[in-house]
């Protein structure tokens, strides 16, 4: 058993290699089955194809972001402690998870159908937990229902955005991440002035 989930970890990190400069759509079945040094059929134990290991790299990607997100959400539960705190933690995630960043950076727009359709569900998700979670901040029952989904859906295209950033401009962490904080704290300043209409 130890073995076999060994094997698929060797698959799944073949895969973020091999796609650290094209796309999912680009590498076929038996690169893959090269790169880890296994038959082909060996591949089959473990993914129907390459779309479906391209669906376990966007759980993957996915499933510790949203916890941490999460995380520093419930430890700021005000906006600008939650702006101060995610942000940094945004980009340290990046930083250690930067194979996983670049996969769904690149098949969020190039990546097969189905591929594409799981990172707009996450992001969905994601979304989702957040306009939850900004429903129990004072003063948010200025928002009807329809305004803080849309809120939360800027809020969380932002830190997309911001995250692509990190990836293309390694560098420039700092100054992306200053210029980032200033957006949202801007946004932020809309906000939490915002009253929809009764």
């Amino acid at each position: 058993m130890e073995r076999k989930e060994q094997t698929r970890r060797a698959i799944l990190d073949a895969a973020l290699r091999l796609t650290a400069d094209t796309s999912l759509v680009a590498i076929s079945l038996r690169q893959v089955a090269k790169e880890v040094g296994i038959v082909p059929t060996a591949f089959y134990r473990h993914f129907d194809s390459v779309e479906s290991l391209g669906l376990a790299l966007v759980d993957e990607s996915f499933e510790s972001l949203r916890g941490l997100l999460r995380e520093v959400w419930l430890r700021s539960p005000q906006f600008r402690d939650y702006i101060d705190g995610s942000l940094p933690v945004l980009a340290d995630h990046v930083r250690s998870h930067r194979s996983h960043y670049t996969f769904v950076v690149r098949e969020r727009t190039a990546g097969p159908p189905l591929v594409r359709a799981a990172i707009r569900r996450e992001i969905e998700l994601i979304t989702r937990e957040l306009a939850t979670d900004v429903a129990r901040v004072p003063g948010s029952d200025a928002f009807s229902t329809d305004h803080l989904n849309l809120l939360a859906d800027l809020i969380v295209s932002f830190v997309v955005t911001t995250a692509e950033r990190f990836i293309e401009e390694p560098d420039a962490e700092a100054r992306i991440m200053a210029e980032a904080r200033t957006q949202l704290r801007m946004l932020m300043v809309g906000a939490l002035n915002w009253r929809s209409p009764r």
